[in-house]
């Protein structure tokens, strides 16, 4: 067969944000005769509809959904198809989503500065079997990679906490109350709160509960 006779990839776009997923469109329509969107939602449950009736080649997606994960998604999606190519666009250049989404089997993380002809190329290699990440991020993974190697990381370091943090919280998932935790670690009471507060403010969180819950959603302990 000859190239130009190839059909195109055929693409499903799944994003919260009508503007987004106009633009993307607006985006690939030059290469119309290379990407073919044949659908697109804004919501999981219609994203797994279209996906099943459509059965496109690849999925593009973002990392967060209004109200939901598109890190869940995708696990969904892999679930109702292992074969299909999940490709995360996101402006989240954080290492731990990245983590995630290479572990759930995203074929693809990306970040939403791309332009529409980048964007196609990296399609046409994740369609041809590669798993790529965006090249502002690889670096900064091939250092991760390195600390990891050299015994400089620990749980929850991609997340931006101190050592004694991450060991703060770590209790604090175990269900250790602020006095068992002080004990534990052989600090006082108001340490154990001052660390707590530091974790707070890095998970974006406003208790313990949120902290616990952010470190289970993140898969720090795992």
């Amino acid at each position: 067969m000859e190239s130009g006779t190839a059909r195109p990839l055929r693409l499903v776009i799944v994003d919260d944000h009508q503007i987004v997923l106009d633009g993307l469109k607006a985006m690939l329509l030059p290469y119309a005769d290379q990407v073919e969107i044949v659908g697109e939602a804004s919501r999981p449950d219609e994203a797994i509809r279209i996906v099943a009736e459509q059965q496109p080649d690849a999925v593009l997606l973002d990392v967060r959904l209004q109200n939901s994960s598109g890190l869940d998604l995708c696990a969904d999606l892999l679930e109702q198809d292992p074969g299909c190519k999940i490709v995360f666009l996101t402006v989240y250049d954080n290492e731990q989503y990245l983590y995630q989404a290479l572990r759930l089997g995203a074929a693809a993380y990306l970040l939403k500065r791309i332009e529409g002809s980048e964007l196609v190329a990296y399609l046409t290699r994740v369609h041809e079997g590669e798993t790529l990440v965006d090249p502002a991020l690889a670096s900064r993974v091939a250092l991760s990679a390195a600390r990891v190697q050299s015994g400089e990381f620990w749980p929850g370091a991609q997340l931006g906490l101190s050592q004694r943090e991450s060991e703060v919280l770590a209790l604090m998932v175990a269900g250790l109350s602020n006095r068992a935790i002080a004990t534990k670690l052989f600090v006082s009471e108001e340490t154990v709160k001052t660390h707590s507060r530091g974790i707070y403010r890095k998970l974006e969180v406003s208790d313990r509960a949120g902290a616990v819950a952010a470190a289970l959603r993140e898969g720090v302990f795992q």
